[in-house]
């Protein structure tokens, strides 16, 4: 696959993010880059300029590891950006192709393994799901089902996350913190670009939001990636009102390139009680909406 563009958009990128000043090297003066030139990330990386200006024009295939790792050294790339870097070389040469898990399945030919859908069922606390890569609900627990009610209420998202951030207009209002939530998604999906360069969903997905959402098109041209992990989230739910919940991000083994996600509240705390009054609201309106049978 020729993915040079992609190679050399994210170390020019990289390399503008870097200053004089925090590589250790003297700011001087007349500089028309606003990071580090060429010529410096080939110093600091202990290859030739020429060499360097190679990789940087997309030229990744047949790099060894070690220079790699000195470019990723010289960039001060963090964990992710690495793994990215590497995610590209493979691409390159076409080592991903031996490398890489067997293509996943389109989202609708998918389906939740019982005992995966018996451990989701198994978290009544808090929201629990499973997605992919390109950010797409693939299961979920009776209480995530209803925390993401915004989500799944328009056909149009395809139950989605990334569709919903940057098209749905209700997710201005579930999220409180929408451009914080935006600047975690775009990356997410950038990473997964990286590693999985030949899924043609992604690549229709990215289109579709690059063509439909300016904040979406800003943020993939910043080739920022980021790791899945840990943390706390505010959300604003349509029933129950403001939640400050943690999540964890969770690999999955038997499915590579799936994440488990669930969220919880703190114990004690008025989000706690949120998702109590959440699932309440949700056993209500799943009786509602189940067929009536005449006797």
């Amino acid at each position: 696959m020729d993915n040079r563009e992609e190679v050399r958009e994210f170390l020019t990128s990289r390399r503008a993010k870097i200053s004089p000043e925090r590589a250790g090297l003297p700011a001087g003066s007349r500089r028309r880059v606003p990071g580090l030139r060429r010529s410096e990330v080939a110093a600091l990386a202990d290859v030739s300029v020429e060499y360097y200006s190679k990789l940087e024009r997309g030229q990744l295939a047949g790099v060894s590891p070690p220079v790699l790792e000195a470019v990723a050294r010289a960039l001060q790339l963090d964990d992710a950006e690495r793994a990215h870097l590497l995610n590209l070389a493979r691409a390159a040469d076409g080592s991903d192709v031996l490398t890489r898990p067997k293509r996943r399945r389109a989202k609708g030919q998918w389906t939740p393994h019982r005992s995966l859908q018996w451990m989701l069922d198994a978290v009544t606390a808090g929201p629990a799901l499973v997605r992919n890569g390109r950010m797409d609900v693939l299961a979920a627990n009776p209480l995530a089902r209803a925390f993401y009610a915004d989500l799944h209420a328009d056909p149009g998202n395809q139950a989605n996350l990334a569709r919903f951030q940057f098209l749905d207009p209700a997710a201005r209002r579930f999220y409180p913190d929408w451009e914080r939530f935006a600047d975690m998604c775009v990356p997410i999906l950038r990473t997964e670009a990286g590693r999985n360069p030949h899924d043609k969903d992604l690549h229709d997905l990215v289109g579709e939001l690059s063509t439909r959402s300016e904040e979406f098109r800003t943020r993939w041209g910043a080739h920022n990636v980021r790791h899945h992990g840990t943390g706390t989230k505010r959300f604003h739910h349509q029933a129950v009102g403001e939640l400050t919940l943690a999540f964890e991000d969770l690999e999955m083994t038997a499915e590579p390139g799936l994440t488990v996600t669930v969220y919880t509240a703190e114990p004690g705390s008025p989000s706690e009680e949120g998702l109590r009054l959440l699932a309440s609201w949700a056993a209500t309106r799943e009786a509602h909406q189940a067929p009536q049978h005449s006797p």
